[in-house]
């Protein structure tokens, strides 16, 4: 099944130019207009990652990012911004609003696409290495518990075999 990524801009055109790239490379795509409809969608389908732009009406891509990561749900979908905006204040700002990575406007198709594939192949990395934690995690717990068992027969036999000897025998 082809990933799904949300695109979040209220420029028609940005979104035309995104939908036709990232459609053509076989991703699945959620479009939103806005801050509050982008919050609205994932409520419904956890996208893989989000592109947002940062100025919209109603809640700008900052505010739509903080809240995207305080939902659990939405917590760990990477959220590149995609703006125009090109100060390293800006920059900042989208970082700590929970960002993982910065385009401006006008941007190159093939960086997109790029910057795109690298931040769901890190996504998808990062749930693989979460699965394999969780059955290391099983596995220790499991076999943590069948070799107590043995171990416990075993000190019971020494114990038993202590009780046994006579108290002047070698």
């Amino acid at each position: 099944m082809p990933e799904t990524i949300l695109l979040v801009d209220d420029t028609p055109a940005n979104l035309g130019v995104l939908v036709e790239t990232l459609g053509a490379a076989g991703y699945r795509l959620m479009v939103a207009e806005d801050g509050e409809e982008a919050l609205a969608q994932t409520a419904q389908t956890v996208p893989d990652l989000i592109l947002l732009d940062v100025m919209m009406p109603g809640l700008d891509g900052f505010e739509t990012c903080r809240r995207l990561k305080a939902a659990a749900a939405t917590r760990e979908v990477p959220v590149l911004f995609l703006t125009a905006l090109d100060e390293t204040a800006d920059k900042v700002r989208a970082f700590a609003a929970g960002g993982v990575d910065y385009l401006t406007k006008p941007f190159e198709q093939e960086e997109a696409l790029a910057r795109v594939r690298t931040h769901l192949a890190l996504r998808r990395l990062r749930c693989e290495l979460e699965e394999q934690l969780v059955l290391q995690e099983r596995f220790r717990r499991i076999a943590g518990h069948d070799l107590r068992n043995p171990i416990f027969l075993v000190q019971m036999a020494a114990a038993a075999a202590r009780r046994e000897v006579p108290a002047g025998a070698p």
